[in-house]
């Protein structure tokens, strides 16, 4: 994993939350890398790798998915991590992607495409 990947994931997050969440976010949703839980930073690159390979196993063409099929392939990756991480996460960590709110799908959509632009 890559502190450089991390971020990139983190950022696109954090500008994701930024433009698609009603209203003010909760602070922790937008907590700057410096600020970022080291699990949580750990998730961030491993989530990224995971799209990494993905896109690189698919000779590029997972870029052709759909804008939905991305941020579900995220919210998936990401999920595992919460698993990983926790315990007995809670059952918001791990909400299947119908269960997701509208800004999440939007947010996590836009990390697979962040880390797409990221590779080019």
């Amino acid at each position: 994993m890559t502190t450089e990947g991390a971020r990139v994931f983190r950022e696109a997050w954090i500008a994701g939350v930024r433009k698609h969440f009603p209203g003010e976010p909760k602070p922790s949703y937008v907590t700057p890398w410096e600020e970022t839980p080291e699990w949580e930073r750990e998730a961030a690159g491993a989530v990224y790798e995971q799209v990494r390979h993905f896109l690189k196993l698919s000779a590029g063409h997972a870029s052709r998915l759909s804008r939905e099929q991305k941020g579900r392939f995220v919210a998936t990756c990401w999920t595992a991590q919460m698993f990983k991480h926790f315990n007995d996460p809670k059952p918001g960590y791990v909400a299947d992607w119908p269960d997701l709110p509208d800004w999440q799908k939007e947010t996590d959509s836009g990390i697979f495409e962040a880390i797409e632009n990221s590779l080019t």
